[in-house]
């Protein structure tokens, strides 16, 4: 464990970035790669399945951390949108997203989370809010998934 899992503000927001992620992976397990592409709502493009939704969770999550680091001075090209065939696939990837957090924390111990920073999102004024927000959004789309394996479960 690194010493910033240790370190009130960033440890906790790590830790419940991991959880957040770990609960989405488990609300998974019941979800089979047919259904994880089966369309619920064709109005919304990142949100019509469970795979669209999956892939714009990480594409946001790389956003956050893209974000965080042009904040910091860092000129980062924009993520790529990608998506994965197989429910085990994404929850293999949700490791990825935590492990990227911790290199920034890594490269950048003594961060400022409360800092003034300027990012895309105009109502999000510092790292802190960043960073909660992310938490927030997988919550609400496991919320939104699983509500979605409902609706599937229930056309048939």
């Amino acid at each position: 464990m690194n010493n910033f899992r240790e370190n009130g503000a960033i440890g906790a927001l790590l830790d419940e970035y991991e959880r957040a992620l770990n609960e989405l992976a488990d609300s998974l397990n019941r979800i089979s790669d047919t259904q994880l592409k089966e369309i619920v709502d064709p109005t919304n493009e990142d949100c019509a399945s469970i795979q669209t939704i999956l892939s714009h969770v990480i594409k946001a999550g790389d956003w956050y951390l893209i974000e965080i680091k042009r904040a910091l001075g860092e000129s980062v090209d924009q993520p790529v949108k990608i998506q994965f065939q197989t429910v085990e696939a994404y929850t293999n990837h949700f490791p990825i997203l935590i492990k990227n957090l911790e290199k920034l924390f890594n490269k950048y111990p003594d961060i400022d989370l409360y800092s003034p920073r300027n990012f895309r999102w105009k109502h999000i004024s510092n790292i802190d809010l960043l960073l909660e927000h992310a938490i927030v959004h997988i919550l609400r789309h496991r919320r939104q998934i699983e509500r979605y394996f409902l609706t599937i479960t229930t056309r048939t």
